[in-house]
């Protein structure tokens, strides 16, 4: 069965459109969720809205949106009066701009989408924009509405397809200053710089998200496979809480031996001739 579309409408650049579907690209489904219940009788909870002066519970008929305009005082928006409100990206993504993708803070991106055609008259169109992204090298800047409100999208090539990411505005990222301002300037000694890096190599590899586990879900599946089947489950000795570090250099060098050793031998030589180049330094000899 195909996937269901989040969202349909037109990719337009220049006077080249086509309509497409945009689909999530990412999902949390799979992950294990639990419901609310009573624990006396294991029956599911329900949510109550109630009014917050009065404490009476409202009518699904009487919810509304209110924006707060002063202490105690809300002014009342329909529904109908937002459905007005009608932009170009209500129904189309246009193409305004392209960047550079190194130009784009990563703080900025949001939520992954695949785009695709969704006839064949409009799959050539949607062809050329594609590779023209991808022949550019750049990212193209568009703006689209997803639960009625506007968001700023980047296209790039992806596969046959395109893949769009949802952008932050400017407000809804936060200055790192604030966060930074206590941490120091430090000149680092190149000794200690070098046996990091030592480190860093033995480390190297490629990014392969199949190697990656949630331990956590894991876990929780062994925790609920258990209580299906009527046992119960000892809690892991938790990790010790790392012994905090007196001398930075002799961390570091102990680091290296610990991640040699872990190590194939014909993949550890290089860091070994390194460690022991660092270790003659030190000694002089």
């Amino acid at each position: 069965m195909a996937p269901r579309a989040y969202w349909k409408g037109y990719l337009k650049l220049s006077l080249v459109s086509c309509p497409i579907a945009l689909y999530p690209a990412a999902s949390s489904a799979e992950r294990v969720s639990f419901n609310r219940i009573n624990k006396k009788t294991g029956n599911r909870l329900k949510q109550q809205l109630v009014d917050s002066e009065t404490g009476d519970p409202v009518d699904k008929d009487d919810i509304g949106r209110g924006y707060e305009i002063g202490k105690g005082q809300r002014l009342q928006v329909e529904d109908e009066e937002l459905e007005k409100i009608q932009i170009e990206s209500t129904h189309t993504i246009d193409i305004n701009s392209f960047v550079p993708r190194s130009e784009i803070d990563d703080r900025y991106l949001d939520s992954p989408y695949y785009i695709a055609p969704t006839d064949r008259v409009g799959q050539e169109a949607f062809a050329v924009i594609r590779d023209t992204i991808r022949e550019k090298g750049m990212v193209a800047l568009g703006r689209v509405v997803l639960t009625r409100r506007e968001h700023l999208v980047m296209l790039e090539a992806f596969d046959k397809g395109l893949l769009a990411t949802t952008l932050r505005y400017p407000y809804e990222v936060r200055d790192q200053a604030a966060y930074f301002e206590d941490v120091p300037e430090l000149k680092l000694p190149a000794e200690m710089k070098e046996l990091a890096s030592h480190i860093v190599d033995s480390k190297a590899m490629h990014f392969d998200p199949s190697k990656f586990e949630d331990h956590y879900e894991t876990a929780l599946l062994e925790l609920l496979r258990a209580k299906q089947a009527g046992r119960t489950i000892e809690p892991e000795k938790g990790q010790p809480a790392p012994h905090r570090v007196i001398n930075l250099m002799d961390a570091l060098r102990a680091s290296i031996g610990a991640e040699t050793k872990k190590k194939p031998a014909a993949a550890s030589t290089k860091v070994r001739e390194r460690a022991g180049a660092a270790a003659k330094r030190k000694t002089g000899r």
